[in-house]
């Protein structure tokens, strides 16, 4: 494929980042059309293009043959803001808006020698919630689906058929459980990491204060688990590698519960979205009806991946990458969302085609540093989306699909809200009676499906107060 309106002297390898003229990526555009401003860039530039991210001038990938490239090549491209040339050289500014979320030094962010270690520990913790045979893996996929039965339930309060937003209601909240289950948070204490992990996933006027209390809660937790280890994540962590300290062990926590639950929220979300509102090719309700949930999330993140661009890559040497060449130490973002609508992939994977798999796409990342929490993740999606085409005998978009409202980050891009019509399986039941003393630090059971959620209280008074009657 040729890209005739690149400029010659662009083209050159003498062409620096610092000396183009790029265009910023986090634009309105960018917001409510992403897509738009992918094939923009990509007529002008190629696979390959300047982008200015909030005053920071950076290379985004945008071919799939260019991704893979970068991807599956760590040595040639690393990871670890110590590559960075512009920030070494002092030209990154201190409050650049990015620059708290990449200082973060847990195994998504991290380059260097000691990351194969803690990759390898991150492999071996999770093995056993990953694998389907393993006692922990068959426990992790019981506790999702009680979870998603006692957010439907809850959600069903408002009547057997009604309004809903399924984002706040359920894809949001799920994941979240699901990552306090890993965690093994004791008591309430999970509650309100839960909810201090959404504010800061919110990034709202809030969210600062709630990185701080969320930061010294998982501490605490990882000093807990290092004193008394469990049958969970941060305890195998632990086991898998003795030489992480307390603030290390917590930054990856940090990570998990962060990505975790926002990924998988967002992943349940566009599935059911595409689902309910027909945009996906007509059999995929019988597709789902009849136990093919994984294929479909996989055709759903060739469209709309979650993580729509990765943490940047930095250029080991200069190395010509689309028509130009990246000099050492240039930042480098793969975009999987602009990736996958490239031309030369996306045409092998039209509805029909069978030249690509939907397991081609780069969704969980490429190479050696794919995500580690993959199957994990799409276990949780998968236990989900299960139980919502099981419990709902109708459910369709309360708004037309194009005017549905969507948040999009340097990374993610998901949807704010989803509201639904829904119309529930079976009968509801009724509501708990109310104590006539409930106590002090517990919600009255009014405010609750019932009294076994009392660790997840703060959570649960704010979903309650999402219902709306329907019947």
């Amino acid at each position: 494929m040729e890209f005739p309106e690149v400029e010659e002297e662009a083209a050159s390898e003498g062409v620096r980042l610092e000396d183009l003229a790029p265009e910023p990526l986090l634009t309105r555009d960018y917001e409510t059309r992403p897509a738009l401003v992918y094939e923009r860039l990509r007529e002008r530039y190629g696979p390959v293009a300047p982008v200015d991210l909030l005053g920071v001038p950076a290379w985004l990938v945008l071919g799939y043959r260019e991704s893979l490239q970068v991807l599956q090549d760590d040595a040639g491209w690393p990871k670890g803001l110590e590559n960075w040339r512009a920030r070494t050289e002092g030209r990154v500014p201190a409050d650049w808006p990015l620059g708290p979320s990449l200082e973060v030094n847990h195994v998504l962010i991290q380059g260097g020698p000691g990351y194969p270690r803690l990759r390898g520990a991150w492999d071996t913790a999770l093995r056993p919630f990953q694998d389907p045979r393993q006692p922990q893996a068959k426990r992790l996929k019981a506790a999702v689906t009680g979870y998603a039965d006692e957010l439907i339930d809850l959600l069903a309060q408002g009547g057997r058929t009604g309004l809903a937003d399924l984002s706040a209601q359920f894809s949001r909240p799920l994941p979240l459980m699901a990552a306090s289950h890993l965690l093994g948070f004791p008591g309430s204490q999970g509650d309100d990491a839960l909810m201090d992990m959404w504010r800061v996933l919110d990034a709202g006027p809030d969210a600062e204060p709630a990185l701080a209390r969320l930061l010294v809660t998982l501490s605490e937790l990882a000093a807990a688990k290092m004193a008394e280890p469990g049958d969970d994540f941060p305890s195998h962590l632990i086991a898998a590698h003795p030489d992480l300290t307390v603030d290390e062990l917590a930054r990856e926590l940090f990570m998990l519960l962060g990505m975790t639950s926002d990924h998988v929220g967002i992943l349940i979300s566009n599935t059911v979205v595409e689902v309910i509102s027909g945009e996906s090719d007509g059999g995929v309700r019988h597709t789902l009806s009849a136990g093919m949930i994984r294929e479909t999330m996989n055709r759903v993140v060739m469209r709309k991946p979650p993580l729509v661009n990765f943490v940047p890559r930095f250029a080991a040497a200069d190395t010509p990458l689309g028509a130009y060449t990246i000099r050492a130490g240039d930042p480098v973002w793969v975009s999987s969302s602009a990736a996958h609508a490239d031309p030369l992939f996306a045409g092998q994977t039209a509805p029909g085609s069978s030249s690509i798999s939907s397991r081609a796409h780069l969704a969980w990342g490429a190479g050696p540093r794919q995500c580690p929490a993959r199957e994990l993740a799409s276990t949780i999606a998968a236990a989900g989306v299960s139980r919502i085409v099981e419990r709902f005998g109708h459910l369709e978009p309360a708004l037309p699909v194009d005017q549905l409202p969507w948040r999009s980050s340097p990374f993610m891009r998901g949807l704010r809200s989803l509201p639904v019509r829904y119309e529930l399986n079976g009968t509801v039941a009724p509501a708990p009676v109310k104590p006539a003393e409930p106590e002090a630090d517990v919600p009255a059971a009014s405010e609750v499906p019932d009294q076994s959620v009392k660790r997840r209280s703060s959570l649960w008074r704010y979903l309650t107060g999402l219902i709306r009657s329907g019947d």
